[in-house]
C-alpha cells in the first residue's frame, strides 16, 4: 500500500473514518456516506482500504534488535478481569531504571504499540504495554475485530487491568520505583485516569486523550504533557476546563496543540500521520520524561 497522507482525502471522508474508528458509524455506514467522495475509479472500499493501519511501517524498532529485551508477562488484576497481560521490553543490561506505561488505542495492543514500547527501551525505560483485549484472547491481528472485540469488554474491568499494569511494576527486578505513563485515543484518557487514580504516577503524557472529570483533576500529583491535534473538535471540546483544573490545582502541566493535524497525527501507520508534529510531540514527551523521570 502506497502511503498517503491526510491531505489526500476530503476532510469529510476523515470525518467519517473517525467516527468509524471510534465506532460512532458502522463499517456499512462508512461505505456509503463515503461512496459520494470515491471519484476517478476509486471505490469507498478503496479510501477505508487507504485509511487503515499498514503496520509495516511502524516497526522502527526490530523486535530482536539487540539492545532491547521483549518478554510477553502475565500480572494479577484482582479489580478487573483477575489476569492481564502484557508486552515488557527493557534495555539489554540494564541494572535498573525508571519504568513506562504504553497504553493502547481503542484497538488493543497492536503493533505500533509495541513499536513505542520498543522505542521506548531504547532511550533507557522499562516498557511495559498492557493489553485490554487479553480477556477477549488478546489482540487478534486484525483491526475491525479488534475494534469490535474491544466494544464488548467490560469498561471497568478493561480500566483496572489496565491501571494494574502500575501494581506489576513492582515485581520487575530492575525496575528503579519512578514511573510515567503514556497513551494514544483511548490510552490517553487512561493515562488521565491513570493520573487521577495513581498517586505514585510521576509523568503522564497523553496524546489526544479524553480529559478526566475536573473533579478529579487535584488528585492528580503527576506532571502533565498533552498533544492534541488541531483539527478533533470532540476531545479538544475538553481542554479549556482541564487547563483551567490543572492550573487551579497547582498541577505542574504543558498543552501542546498541533496545527493542521488530525486524531491520531502520531500513529505512523495511516494517512492521518503528521511527521513533523509527531516527531516534535515525540521529542517532548521524551523530554518530560527524562526530567520527571531521571
Amino acid at each position: 500500500m502506497d502511503r498517503k497522507k491526510a491531505s489526500d482525502f476530503h476532510p469529510e471522508v476523515l470525518k467519517l473514518f473517525d467516527g468509524y474508528v471510534h465506532g460512532s458509524i458502522s463499517r456499512r455506514e462508512f461505505l456509503d456516506r463515503a461512496a459520494k467522495f470515491a471519484v476517478g475509479g476509486v471505490t469507498a472500499a478503496a479510501l477505508l482500504e487507504s485509511l487503515s493501519p499498514n503496520f509495516a511501517w511502524a516497526q522502527t524498532v526490530p523486535q530482536n534488535d539487540a539492545r532491547i529485551r521483549g518478554t510477553r508477562e502475565d500480572y494479577p488484576s484482582p479489580q478487573g478481569s483477575g489476569q492481564g497481560k502484557g508486552y515488557l521490553v527493557k534495555p539489554a543490561g540494564v541494572s535498573k531504571a525508571p519504568a513506562v506505561i504504553v497504553i493502547h488505542e481503542n484497538r488493543g495492543l497492536n503493533p505500533y504499540i509495541e513499536d513505542v514500547a520498543r522505542r521506548l527501551a531504547l532511550e533507557g525505560y522499562i516498557a511495559f504495554a498492557p493489553d485490554a483485549l487479553a480477556p477477549a484472547g488478546g489482540y487478534p491481528g486484525n483491526e475491525d475485530r479488534a475494534r469490535e472485540m474491544f466494544a464488548k469488554l467490560d469498561n471497568t474491568k478493561l480500566t483496572e487491568d489496565l491501571l494494574a499494569a502500575c501494581s506489576y511494576l513492582k515485581r520487575v527486578p530492575e525496575f528503579n520505583g519512578k514511573f510515567g505513563a503514556v497513551g494514544f485515543c483511548f490510552g490517553g484518557g487512561i493515562v488521565n485516569t491513570m493520573a487521577t487514580r495513581i498517586p505514585e504516577l510521576s509523568a503522564g503524557v497523553p496524546f489526544y486523550g479524553k480529559q478526566p472529570p475536573v473533579e478529579n483533576v487535584p488528585k492528580i500529583k503527576a506532571a502533565m504533557q498533552m498533544h492534541y491535534a488541531e483539527q478533533d473538535p470532540n476531545i479538544n471540546s475538553g481542554i479549556d476546563a482541564y487547563r483551567n483544573a490543572l492550573a487551579s490545582a497547582g498541577v505542574r502541566h504543558e498543552i501542546h496543540i498541533y496545527p493542521k493535524t488530525q486524531h491520531g497525527f502520531h500513529n505512523d501507520t495511516t494517512p492521518r500521520y503528521d511527521e513533523a508534529a509527531a516527531k516534535l510531540a515525540w521529542s517532548r514527551t521524551l523530554a518530560w520524561f527524562k526530567q520527571y523521570l531521571a
